[in-house]
């Protein structure tokens, strides 16, 4: 297993079991110091419970569409999976994990045709997301190509902290045609007392998001998609943000709108993501 050093106790080093992996092979400084500097690439972000995925499939698909925008090729899926599988081999059995794919051309400049691409993993410890209700500001902003998870997105960040200097948790996004779309790191989910409703509008459509649709199909639960604006926010009756950590957080405003507890749409959320089956890479 590689293992990253820590500062000696008792005159012995201390090691942590979570790795940094390039290609299947702990990391260098050399390939790392290049990367500090770069922001061109894409990623996914996991959570690995008793050494399984729920959802793989989303996130190799993922992986692979934003390969595909991005550099005009993708690796194929039993190398990212060999690659993940060799990151978690040793170590905890839950952990989060993130898989960044970039290319060796770098950035500011047009890539050769034969240029690599390369995948660095990381591993850290599990985490599922603050317990909530939370209230969001909402701010307006559109990502630039929305439907990749793409890094150094300064703006999350930006509005993240604006939001916390408001008095507020953390922001929602509104478009510039007035429709909330997507969270600084989070979909977006509400519930009108009957069905599920999903936003309509530019965004991220997040891995969680898409697992959980899946099982609602199965389970039988109807679900919606429409433009939701702010003003619409009074007539609905629940409201929550959901990612990789966690298939929902009760939210409880949004910009200066109260919204009310939605317990039993929480549970649906939570059920939906239980009936996922967890698959090993």
């Amino acid at each position: 297993m590689s293992e990253h050093s820590t500062p000696a106790l008792n005159g012995r080093p201390q090691t942590t079991p979570y790795v940094v992996q390039r290609d299947g092979r702990t990391a260098t400084a050399e390939e790392l110091a290049p990367l500090a500097f770069a922001g061109y690439a894409h990623f996914t972000a996991m959570q690995v419970r008793d050494g399984r995925v729920r959802g793989l499939d989303l996130h190799l698909e993922r992986l692979r569409s934003a390969s595909l925008e991005l550099f005009g090729r993708a690796l194929p899926d039993d190398r990212v999976r060999s690659y993940l599988r060799t990151a978690l081999k040793d170590g905890p059995a839950d952990v989060s994990l993130t898989a960044v794919v970039y290319s060796t051309a770098g950035e500011f400049t047009v890539a050769p045709p034969d240029a690599e691409l390369s995948v660095l993993v990381r591993t850290g410890p599990a985490s599922s997301g603050p317990e909530g209700p939370l209230s969001l500001d909402t701010v307006t902003y559109e990502r630039p190509l929305p439907g990749v998870k793409h890094v150094g997105e300064v703006g999350k960040t930006y509005f993240l902290r604006q939001a916390r200097e408001q008095g507020f948790d953390d922001a929602a996004f509104v478009d510039l045609r007035g429709r909330l779309s997507e969270g600084t790191i989070w979909n977006l989910a509400f519930w009108d007392g009957e069905a599920v409703v999903w936003p309509t509008a530019d965004m991220l459509a997040g891995t969680m998001m898409n697992t959980v649709r899946r099982q609602l199909d199965r389970l039988g639960v109807p679900q919606h998609d429409r433009e939701i604006t702010p003003a619409d926010l009074p007539a609905l009756a629940g409201a929550v943000v959901l990612n990789s950590w966690t298939p929902g957080i009760p939210v409880h405003r949004i910009g200066s709108v109260p919204l009310p507890p939605a317990p039993h749409f929480l549970d649906l959320l939570h059920r939906a993501h239980e009936a996922e089956p967890p698959v090993a890479p």
